[in-house]
């Protein structure tokens, strides 16, 4: 049986994905509940990391060492850097990158990890795949798009760091744990895949009923990750 690990920073990205586990049971760890279930012959392992890229990291490392998972998948929202990309509208990485990791003081490009072989995090393509034969059901009302997400501690929310991350990255999108989970997944040679759908343009300006959007988001996440699931 194939076995996913989930991870969302917020309990509202994860509950529409938890209520869809059978044979559900909870595990408390280290301040983390990893819900475990079962969905179409799958097994999935569902958690809250918490917001920002020390929560992702140590969630996901937990996640892998405790469960080992085959997969492991990123949702949640984010905030679009690229001009194509609106609000509503859902992003699939190709490559992911920390964008706040500065060492230029030694002559790094601005998101390069120094004595680390690659610091563009490049998602599985067996899970490109997957994510691009699964948009059928919501691509009646939702546009997909591909490309580099980029992760940060910091809530991007002014046009000249945007400007910045499209310019150094060619970024489509931020947010701030992506990254970091790509990066502990590629330093355990774990396949992984990040979905992000867009909440605001990154400029400080989040939509009136955010709350209900987050909810709605994860309900597209679910569904999305259902597709995915029927064609593995």
């Amino acid at each position: 049986m194939k076995k996913i690990g989930i991870i969302g920073a917020m309990q509202e990205e994860i509950d529409s994905l938890i209520k869809i586990l059978e044979n559900r049971k909870e595990q408390n760890l280290n301040h983390l509940t990893f819900y475990e279930g079962v969905y179409n012959n799958v097994e999935l392992i569902v958690v809250r990391c918490g917001v920002g890229k020390v929560n992702a990291a140590v969630c996901t490392q937990l996640l892998i060492d405790k469960y080992n998972p085959d997969y492991i998948i990123n949702i949640g929202v984010a905030g679009s850097v690229s001009d194509d990309v609106n609000i509503c509208d859902i992003v699939v990485s190709t490559h992911l990158v920390e964008h706040d990791f500065d060492c230029t003081a030694f002559g790094y490009k601005k998101g390069v990890i120094p004595r680390l072989d690659d610091s563009e995090f490049k998602a599985d393509e067996y899970l490109l795949e997957l994510s691009r034969k699964s948009q059928t059901s919501l691509a009646n009302k939702i546009r997909f798009f591909e490309g580099v997400i980029v992760s940060g501690d910091i809530f991007v929310s002014s046009k000249e760091i945007k400007d910045e991350l499209k310019k150094l990255h060619k970024a489509m999108c931020t947010e701030m744990e992506g990254a970091s989970i790509a990066h502990v997944c590629y330093l355990n040679n774990k396949p992984f895949l990040v979905i992000r759908s867009m909440s605001d343009k990154a400029d400080g300006k989040a939509p009136d009923n955010f709350e209900q959007f987050v909810i709605e988001s994860a309900e597209n996440s679910r569904t999305f990750i259902q597709e995915m699931i029927a064609n593995m």
